[in-house]
This record gives structure tokens, sequence and C-alpha cells, in this order.
């Protein structure tokens, strides 16, 4: 899918594998990710709110829209608006489905460039994904989408002819919410296969982060080719809006980019706090998604 948006547009320690004495005996996979700016959130939203919310996010952050065009990006029939976003903090794949959303789209996160999608998949599927749907061709490449332990899942596409794009000014956090029943499970994976690096794990984090101020949580942070993640590990007893914010994005002035966002009709769900070392603001643009919104406050 994320392959034909692109059409619109055109333009280390290594944590160890899941624990089996299978894959004890494997040697290490290569690390096929390509960079964080050929990377995006998957957005669907109505079809009625697809241009509200791409102006809305632009005018929030910054930057430009591809062309707009109509599409089928799945294997099977479907048509859907389908347009990228391209902002200097991150960018994001929108989709206004006409028809009905086959399945498994639209439940997937993310959607990243590799740079060989079946070796890809198979070092997922090695670390402990499962394909959701068989890799399958498009125009300009091909797809598939797989799904990480604590039901994480994640488009990966490949492209026949790479495109080029600048570096962001400031990479997204792809923000994932677990329990502890899995968490360890998807951190394995997930560095294994991405060749990350766990660059902070603070089990007695201050709940108040994600909503629960009488409670301490873990948070743990991952750098990778595929861009930055934090994954929150809770009870999973979350006030809204917490856990619906799939995406961080990094910004210089906080109070600035919100005065933005209100003007362009984005709601704040969550006022600007505290929270470590940023700031910190949960919204929802038209079409609703939301998003978590941060201004690093470290001296």
């Amino acid at each position: 899918m994320k392959r034909m948006i692109f059409l619109l547009a055109a333009g280390l320690a290594v944590a160890g594998p899941v624990s089996s004495p299978t894959l004890a005996r494997e040697p290490a996979t290569a690390d096929y990710s390509v960079g964080p700016q050929y990377d995006t959130t998957h957005v669907y939203v109505p079809e009625a709110d697809f241009d509200r919310f791409v102006a809305s996010f632009i005018a929030t952050f910054g930057g430009t829209a591809s062309k707009q065009g109509e599409f089928q990006v799945t294997p099977t029939k479907s048509l859907t608006k389908s347009q990228l976003a391209l902002t200097p903090v991150g960018t994001v794949s929108v989709f206004g489905f006409k028809t009905p959303i086959p399945y498994p789209f639209g439940d997937e996160r993310t959607g990243y460039l590799v740079t060989d999608i079946d070796r890809a998949v198979a070092s997922a599927i090695r670390y402990g994904a499962v394909r959701r749907i068989a890799t399958f061709p498009d125009p300009i490449g091909r797809d598939s989408v797989i799904q990480w332990p604590g039901g994480i899942n994640m488009q990966i596409y490949w492209h026949t002819t790479k495109p080029n794009y600048a570096p962001l000014a400031s990479v997204p956090e792809n923000r994932i919410y677990l329990t502890p029943d899995v968490a360890d499970k998807f951190i394995r994976s997930w560095t294994g296969f991405a060749h990350g690096r766990i660059v902070s794990d603070n089990r007695a984090a201050a709940g108040a982060e994600v909503g629960q101020p009488d409670k301490t949580i873990r948070r743990v942070a991952i750098r990778s080719g595929y861009g930055n993640m934090t994954v929150f590990v809770t009870d999973g007893q979350l006030p809204w809006p917490f856990g619906r914010d799939m995406t961080g994005y990094a910004v210089t002035d906080l109070g600035a980019t919100l005065a933005k966002a209100t003007a362009a009709g984005v709601e704040t769900l969550v006022a600007p706090r505290a929270t470590g070392t940023r700031q910190s603001a949960i919204v929802r643009f038209p079409g609703g998604y939301i998003a978590e919104i941060h201004a690093d406050t470290a001296k």
C-alpha cells in the first residue's frame, strides 16, 4: 500500500533475538532499514474529512503534500483517496477509502521501507513476527503486513527504484503500549529484527505520562534505522485518549505548534504538561487521528 502512495510523491549493539534453541544457533540477520525519512504513520480517515486532515497536519507542522489521487492500493479490489503529507517532523500516508477496507488493512500503524522485502519478511518471522498477508506486488514495488508479539501491526515495503528524500529535522517516535505479559517478548523481537539499541529503560517512570498519576510505569526508548520507538509498559488501565496516540512528534516550540494546530481545527485533548525532560500534549486532528506532540525541555 505504501508504495502506491510514493507514486503520488514522485519524487550499535544488536539486542538478542527471541529466546529459542533454534534462533540461538542461527547467525544474526542483516539490517534491512533504509531511513526514517522513508517511514510513515498510516492514517485512515473518513473520505469526507480527507482534505481537512491533510491541510490541518501541514498547517501544524509545515511541509508539503503530494498530489492526491484515487487508487487500488490493496491486492484485492478496493478504492481509496491517497496522499502523503510530508513535514519536517515526520510523514503520514493518508487513506480515505471510498469502498470497504479489505482485510487486514486499516490496522497497520506504520509503513517501513526496506532494502529487500523477501529477506526482511523472513527476518521478521525469525524474530517472532507473523505475516498477516502474503507479500504482494504493486506498480513500483512489493508490500507485506506483519504482526509482532502484542498485536503490533506494521507494513513493510520495497521500491523497484528507491526514492530520495531529505533527512527529517526531527524523527518521530512510534508509541507502543503493552502490558508486562508481552512487553519483553516484543522488545526482543523488534530490537533483533531492527538492529535496535535500547537507549533507556526506566522501570519507575511517572504514570502521569500516560494518565496514571498514582502509579509508576516502565518506559523503554529504542533507536534503529527505522526511527525512534517508545514502549510504555502499563497495566493497560489507561484513561482516554492515552494508548490511542500512535506517533509522537518532536517540535522546537510546543506552544507555537499548538497555536497553529488550534487555528487549523485541531483539538487539544490533553493540555501541555511536563513529562520527564519534555513538555507534551495530545491532540486530535480532523478525521480522528490522535497524536502526541512534545518539545524537549532538557538543558
